[in-house]
């Protein structure tokens, strides 16, 4: 009875994923090159719209790779990185987009971008939580990497222990979804970019729990407080809320599929440029989202070639001291 439970339950799954292949391809032979009709009304500059230099190199990603065979998912991803990532009234902005043709679905949802580092008189390519200057494909940069990936493998990990009421604990599991990339973005999965639930748990001591399956080998767990961070940064990861990410990670659990950033170096030389030589964007044909720019003045793409070699000296100028062992939790009835 179970095997055959399993059997059928396998052809199933099998059976879904010939028709979503199907669909995909079709869509991609069928289509032409413009925008459709009804997804020309999620195209704007406006919070929960997506600028039309964004949705064209996304879905042109999407097309070459549904072409080529390696993606059968009716659905593909995008992300401005250089919208604010919180609007005027406070509420976090909405920048990741989540695109399903077949079904005529447009979603889109809030996402952190790279903090990037602060290595005083070495170099400073830190970022603010409302919108990004500094961008990069640099090893430990924790910079936001704009271009083409493609999503992969996810991987679950177990966090810790946090107070989720004054009588009851719950645990922090976080779900990891790698991306692989092309071209600049090909050293992500080196620099292990990916996207997750913007949630951790910190200030942690060990927590005596020997009935815990998480227990390590002296019986005790990881304690700590739950921070969400929806609306900060990241290390260069894809963070979304922890209400979002599920739907996003659900997507792509079994079927990966393209996911476009933006922007790319060449992206930001060229807004850099124009907007040192006084030249407006819309007239040269580029594109920034325009409360940003006038934040931060003009991006700057930081290559691994020229950053990585900073970071390596100023960890060798500044070596991290010898981890220290957790504390144990003061009150043990946490």
């Amino acid at each position: 009875m179970c095997t055959a439970f399993k059997r059928s339950k396998f052809v199933g799954l099998f059976i879904v994923l010939v028709l979503a292949s199907m669909s995909a391809r079709a869509f991609a032979s069928e289509q032409p090159a413009r925008i459709p009709d009804w997804l020309k009304a999620h195209v704007g500059e406006g919070n929960g719209q997506i600028a039309a230099a964004v949705l064209l190199r996304a879905r042109a990603l999407y097309l070459e790779k549904v072409a080529e065979g390696n993606v059968t998912n009716p659905c593909y991803f995008a992300m401005d990185a250089t919208r604010p990532n919180k609007l005027s009234n406070g509420n976090t902005g909405a920048r990741f987009y989540m695109i399903c043709e077949a079904e005529q679905s447009f979603h889109a949802i809030s996402a952190g971008h790279g903090s990037g580092r602060n290595l005083g008189g070495a170099a400073n390519f830190s970022n603010g939580q409302q919108c990004a200057k500094n961008f990069g494909n640099a090893l430990d940069s924790n910079l936001t990497a704009g271009g083409a990936y493609l999503t992969s493998e996810i991987k679950t990990s177990f966090k810790g222990y946090y107070r989720a009421s004054p009588s009851q604990q719950a645990i922090l599991t976080r779900s990891f979804v790698q991306f692989d990339g092309f071209g600049e973005t090909a050293n992500a999965r080196q620099r292990k970019i990916g996207g997750h639930a913007a949630a951790k748990v910190s200030d942690i001591c060990l927590q005596k729990k020997p009935e815990s399956p998480y227990a390590d080998n002296d019986g005790y767990v990881p304690f700590g407080k739950l921070v969400t961070y929806a609306g900060g940064r990241s290390d260069g990861c894809t963070s979304w809320s922890p209400s979002d990410a599920p739907l996003v990670l659900s997507m792509v659990k079994v079927n990966p599929t393209t996911l476009y950033i933006y922007p790319e170096s060449r992206d930001i030389n060229a807004v850099s440029q124009a907007v040192a030589s006084g030249r407006s964007l819309a007239r040269s044909g580029l594109y920034w989202n325009a409360s940003c720019l006038k934040e931060i003045g003009a991006p700057k793409f930081w290559p691994k070639e020229k950053l990585e070699p900073i970071i390596a000296q100023f960890k060798k100028d500044h070596p991290a001291p010898p981890p220290r062992p957790l504390p144990i939790c003061s009150n043990q009835s946490n």
